[in-house]
């Protein structure tokens, strides 16, 4: 009777385990998922960004809070706060291509989302947002 048990409770112990790992592989899909921006979105790298800052058939604009981007930003960048670009959103062309930039990407491939939703078809986000940028 013993080994029925000891090989019972094996196999929860391997139905956990199994559990967990799917969990995790759940999790860091949905963790790859977020980190990308939309279906017509691009990126670039801070050394693409370099050569199209004086491009003005493009907008680009820096979704950090207002007290980053006073610390340090590039000055073609209009700041555009994240939390409020949903109200903002309309300031900006739908014929001209929008880069967008934050701290690290995220927020910025957020902001990419945001703005598909809203109709924009050309948006570039900057991977490792001003973390990667030097000057």
């Amino acid at each position: 009777m013993g080994d029925i048990h000891d090989f019972i409770k094996k196999v929860e112990v391997l139905k956990l385990e199994f559990l967990g790992f799917i969990v995790l592989a759940v999790l860091i899909f949905l963790y790859v998922m977020l980190k990308k921006p939309g279906k017509n979105s691009k990126q670039i790298s801070t050394v693409e960004l370099k050569s199209m800052l004086g491009d003005k058939n493009k907008q680009f604009i820096d979704v950090r809070t207002p007290g980053e981007f006073k610390q340090n930003h590039i000055k073609q960048f209009k700041n555009m706060p994240l939390q409020s670009l949903q109200q903002s959103a309309h300031t900006l062309s739908k014929e001209k291509e929008v880069i967008v930039i934050c701290q690290s990407g995220m927020r910025s491939a957020n902001a990419c989302k945001l703005l598909e939703k809203k109709g924009f078809t050309s948006l570039t986000n900057v991977k490792g947002g001003m973390n990667s940028w030097s000057h």
